[in-house]
């Protein structure tokens, strides 16, 4: 897949950083890393690679901020998309592979996570809610909308997005959509560690606040999309 190739975003993920950037160059693609502020460089024990690249936010931006500076440095390189890898281990980079035969120049190619019975309950009703509300806002029946594991076209760097942090990509997603976009998904696995080992910097008030006034926002737009007022 040499038309594509890996954005990882981190934000201190320490213990884990290392080890996705080395499976991820397994694969033979370019690798291209934002360390979105973290405490300290997450690069320090990684040996250079021509097929990687560093960047550093200075300070925390928020994960839309480094996704889409990946996404603008993988259009320097000259790739008609990327995909999206989580710098916390949850993500195997290998199943790239599932990607192969889609359609990643155009859609957005969502990874579906097989969730198995140690993923928190918190996350199955998590990730139903959002179904439910892109379904009120695209018309779309997707079955993982949060799924961080993605491949985008670099066409999704020229909508006008407005948020930066999680709620980024919900809204990617629903104005790709408005603009005549395609989503695709293919099934992925998924890790999720014990949880006194897990690492999130989900903020469960301030994070869910920004995603249910987001919602409320795209959902009104629709309806004005639909009776023909902008």
């Amino acid at each position: 897949m040499q038309k594509t190739c890996i954005v990882i975003p981190v934000y201190n993920n320490p213990t884990t950083i290392e080890e996705v950037v080395y499976a991820a160059l397994k694969t033979k693609s370019t690798v291209i890393v934002v360390d979105d502020g973290s405490d300290s460089s997450v690069m320090l024990n990684i040996d250079e690679d021509e097929k990687l690249y560093l960047i550093r936010h200075h300070p925390n931006k928020g994960k839309g901020e480094a996704i889409l500076t990946g996404g603008h440095k993988a259009k320097e390189l000259g790739f008609s998309s990327f995909l999206v890898v989580d710098g916390d281990g949850q993500h195997y980079p290998h199943e790239i592979e599932n990607f192969v035969g889609k359609d990643t120049d155009h859609c957005i190619v969502i990874g579906c996570r097989k969730f198995g019975e140690n993923v928190p309950g918190s996350s199955k009703f998590g990730r139903k809610f959002s179904n439910f509300w892109i379904w009120t806002e695209t018309g779309l029946h997707l079955d993982d909308t949060q799924s961080g594991f993605r491949s985008y076209p670099v066409s999704v760097l020229d909508l006008p997005i407005e948020k930066r942090r999680y709620d980024f990509e919900i809204e990617i997603l629903v104005r790709h959509v408005w603009k005549g976009g395609c989503i695709e998904e293919v099934e992925i696995e998924v890790y999720y560690p014990k949880p006194e080992e897990r690492v999130s910097h989900f903020d469960a008030l301030k994070d869910n606040v920004r995603l249910s006034k987001l919602h409320s926002r795209l959902f009104f737009k629709n309806i004005l999309r639909i009776i023909g007022i902008k």
